[in-house]
């Protein structure tokens, strides 16, 4: 059981123990949208539907959709000519399009349109002839998509420690955009740091850093603030499951672990502990968390008190390929 707070509690003298729950937490709609995307193709389709790269970073979500009949690659090589693949939420760069095409591949693309939004910032930057620093973290899928958008106009900047070896043509045209999962005060630094350097530096139009990322920060400082442990659920590729430790800790909490799932608790992490906070990445299943919550259940600790900092109720439309494929489906079956 769950009892809903508005603000995180004081424990009082008698109260031995206490599970703060993060709320909002879990699944985001970009990511909702990408996991109900591969579903709904399988319906559609047929088993084996194909996806380049993980569909969200979460293993249970990819191990699930595996025993429905999805196959997972890491390029578009591994797909038989003529089948369908779907792209994951973090985006592809119009590279990637381009071979699917060659090779006769059916696509829909669960890109998330926020993800999307920054493609698009990059492109019209681009068309204006600016350089664009990309703050975010190499090698990441997303960072590769928007990369790729306009390779001769990009440059990756991981940190302020950066910011030095930047080389621009002219100081006057350059403008930033980030991954959309970064820290938000992590970002801010970095782009401080960069206007120091380059005053006339341009801001993207809107907030890259997305509003799920945001709320599962904010969420966690609520929570995170002067707890003795904070158990972050979310897989070690997540990018904002990451970040969510390191908000916990910057936050005043006293220790804080990132795990799959419950079965990655360590018990000596309980030692002496009264207050234990809990909340997930943007791509982890509810069901997961409560597994976290039932293993501190049966150790003692009572039930979660929910601590609301955000609402959320921003659902997106399904890919316009798949909800045409649907419908086809859908008045076949009416003749």
């Amino acid at each position: 059981m769950t009892t809903d707070l508005g603000t995180p509690p004081v424990l009082s003298p008698d109260e031995a123990k206490a599970v703060l729950l993060a709320a909002p937490r879990g699944y985001c709609a970009g990511v909702d949208r990408a996991v109900i995307t591969v579903e709904k193709a399988l319906d559609l389709y047929g088993a084996p539907v194909y996806v380049r790269k993980q569909i969200v970073h979460n293993k249970h979500v990819v191990a699930n959709l595996e025993s429905r009949g999805a196959i997972f690659v890491e390029e578009l090589d591994e797909v038989p000519e003529g089948q369908t693949v779907v792209f994951s939420a973090h985006g592809v760069s119009p590279e990637v399009h381009r071979q699917a095409g060659e090779r006769g591949l059916k696509t829909i693309d669960a890109t998330c349109p926020l993800v999307t939004k920054v493609h698009h910032e990059a492109k019209r930057f681009a068309a204006e002839d600016y350089d664009i620093l990309l703050i975010g973290h190499e090698g990441h899928e997303e960072v590769e998509g928007t990369a790729g958008e306009a390779p001769d106009h990009i440059q990756l900047v991981q940190s302020p420690a950066d910011v030095d070896k930047i080389v621009v043509r002219d100081p006057s045209k350059v403008a930033w955009l980030s991954q959309t999962t970064l820290s938000v005060d992590e970002t801010l630094e970095t782009v401080a740091a960069i206007r120091e350097r380059f005053p006339e530096l341009l801001d993207p139009p809107s907030d890259d850093i997305c509003y799920a990322t945001q709320n599962r920060q904010l969420a966690v400082k609520e929570i995170g603030h002067n707890a003795d442990l904070v158990i972050v659920v979310g897989s070690g590729n997540s990018s904002n499951s990451v970040r969510l430790v390191e908000v916990a800790l910057e936050a005043g909490a006293k220790a804080s672990y990132r795990v799959d799932d419950a079965s990655e608790i360590d018990e000596a992490w309980l030692d002496g502990v009264r207050t234990v906070s809990v909340t997930s990445g943007a791509s982890v299943p509810e069901d997961l968390v409560e597994g976290v919550l039932a293993f501190l259940s049966e150790r003692g600790y009572p039930d979660a008190k929910a601590v609301h900092s955000a609402e959320e109720s921003l659902i997106f439309a399904l890919p316009p390929e798949l909800r045409r494929d649907m419908r086809a489906a859908a008045q076949s079956g009416q003749s």
